[in-house]
């Protein structure tokens, strides 16, 4: 049984405790928030964990072998690099911390002590983005086009990060799961319309080695709640819809077929191609559920996190890629190589 103590139990912390709570492999031992009110909730309802105000409680208890933190971003470097120095494996909420320089110390200090570092990059665990990766790893969707997303609603507004850090690092997160190669270079063009807060509406705009494009569409200030992406690939394409209450994920037979020598343009015909569309099963279990199990599991066998110190660096630094060049209206950011190692030890 793995102990677990979690920082943090304002929106996402809830669900945390929960989830550790419910696995078989792991036990919420104690609690931390630094307001009284937030840890009355988890003594009403957890009775019998351990609640305080002081962070180092959680640290110094031996019975503890993991911390999660559920934080602002702003806080997740020094609250992760305590818990990596006391001994504990680290569960992070996205981003992993707010700067690349900051993942790579953590990554080195996790591999020096041999725990596990694993991101939270939940969509990575929903039956959707699984069900998606696996047909795009099968060949079943063929070469990719482009990777298009929305993903827009009405705040929450942040006050430590801008809304390609808030919502944009999911995206970035699917592809880096999804897709079969990173992007080379990024631009991004986005406003702020708020006094005294970070912008609240961009356009990411993704290249890669192939021709394939991405392209991501986030906001804040949108009347509608939207959460949509479009792959497609020259066999078939897919429609993931999360607010779809069910057939999360479509594939269409549809597409464009190029017949005739394509170097010459006055010889190739297009002709269109509109065949059936289905939606697959999807495995229904909570994403948090699964990730909480798979953490455990990379403790217990020292293995490698799907979503761990390599995944977080290439998102984190899209991340900082993408505010780069929104802030220097739209200038082409090229994407340092993909890194070679991982925040656990083998």
């Amino acid at each position: 049984m793995i102990g677990v103590g979690v920082v943090g139990y304002g929106y996402w912390g809830p669900n945390l405790v929960r989830n550790f709570s419910e696995a078989l492999e792991t036990q919420v031992v104690g609690v931390t928030d630094l307001r009284p009110e937030r840890l009355a909730l988890v003594q009403n309802r957890y009775p019998g964990v351990q609640v305080s105000s002081e962070y180092q409680i959680l640290l110094a208890n031996p019975k503890i072998d993991a911390i999660a933190i559920s934080t602002p971003v702003s806080t997740h470097f020094d609250l992760a690099m305590k818990a990596l120095r006391a001994g504990k494996h680290i569960f992070v909420e996205k981003p992993l911390a707010s700067s690349s320089a900051q993942v790579l110390t953590l990554m080195e200090e996790a591999e020096r002590r041999r725990l596990v570092l694993m991101v939270d990059h939940t969509f990575v665990y929903t039956g959707a983005v699984r069900k998606i990766a696996e047909l795009v790893r099968s060949g079943r969707v063929g070469d990719l086009f482009y990777y298009d997303s929305v993903r827009i609603n009405l705040g929450l507004f942040q006050h430590d990060v801008d809304v390609i850090w808030d919502l944009a690092v999911h995206d970035f997160s699917i592809m880096q799961h999804v897709l079969p190669e990173w992007p080379k270079a990024v631009t991004a063009s986005g406003m702020k319309h708020v006094v005294g807060s970070m912008e609240n509406i961009a356009y990411i705009t993704a290249f890669f080695e192939s021709s394939m494009i991405a392209h991501i569409n986030v906001n804040w200030l949108s009347p509608v709640k939207v959460r949509r992406t479009l792959i497609g690939g020259n066999k078939q394409m897919i429609v993931y819809d999360d607010i779809e209450g069910s057939e999360k994920v479509k594939i269409y037979d549809r597409g464009i077929t190029l017949n005739g020598n394509t170097e010459d343009v006055y010889k190739m015909l297009i002709s269109y191609r509109s065949g059936d569309m289905y939606a697959p099963q999807l495995d229904p279990t909570e994403a948090l559920k699964v990730e909480v199990g798979h953490f455990a599991e990379c403790i217990n066998k020292g293995t490698r996190p799907i979503t761990g110190a390599c995944a977080a660096l290439q998102v984190v630094q899209a991340l900082e890629a993408a505010t780069l060049s929104m802030r220097e209206r739209g200038r082409l950011v090229e994407l340092p190589p993909a890194p070679t190692s991982a925040g656990v030890a083998q």
